[in-house]
């Protein structure tokens, strides 16, 4: 069973197992655009990732801009397993964090930008699906799409104090990193990267 989380609402993910892990998957189709008599199918970029702030206090980010791909097993427990230039791939992109460490989390920003082309939302149906062992599974629909801004905060995630997060559907549009950093309070210093 799948829940469709609603812009605004907030519901909670608890740990029932200590091991295992939770995932993010992002998945979007090709845009598809009738150009005079022709119908033809453009492809678009999409990157996933995830702004962190651990316990400790330190503050990253996950994505394969910069290759900063991340690790389950060490800090920060969180890892991008690989960049999907297409959205023709049906596992699309996955983040997935280690459930062992769901403790060690204060919390996590996850998104989306287009990192080629142009920035045109409408047709991708993008959305990501959370697993997280014991839960049902959570659905973040990219519905609103009137923009020309390239990234998307799409959900936040915050430890709830007893192992476990709330999440909340954001589906908020900035210019880039540094914008949504500034939205969102993360603080984290941003330079241009490239993959």
């Amino acid at each position: 069973m799948a829940v469709e989380l609603k812009k605004g609402q907030k519901i909670s993910l608890k740990k029932s197992v200590p091991v295992g892990e939770m995932s993010f998957n992002l998945n979007w189709d090709m845009i598809t655009k009738k150009i005079l008599f022709m119908t033809t199918q453009v492809a678009v970029d999409l990157d996933l990732g995830c702004l962190f702030e651990l316990k400790n206090g330190r503050k990253g980010v996950v994505q394969a801009l910069g290759n900063a791909f991340g690790s389950v097993n060490g800090e920060p427990y969180i890892r991008l397993d690989g960049d999907d230039r297409s959205g023709t791939k049906a596992s699309g992109e996955t983040i997935r964090v280690n459930a062992a460490k769901f403790s060690e989390i204060e919390r996590m920003l996850v998104f989306t930008f287009i990192y080629e082309g142009t920035a045109e939302w409408k047709g991708t149906n993008a959305r990501v699906t959370i697993k997280c062992p014991g839960n049902d599974d959570v659905i973040v629909h990219m519905d609103e799409y009137s923009t020309t801004k390239r990234m998307c905060a799409l959900c936040l995630l915050e430890s709830d104090g007893n192992g476990g997060f709330t999440v909340s559907k954001e589906v908020s549009f900035f210019n880039g990193h540094s914008e949504m950093d500034r939205a969102f309070g993360w603080g984290l210093r941003w330079v241009a990267g490239s993959k």
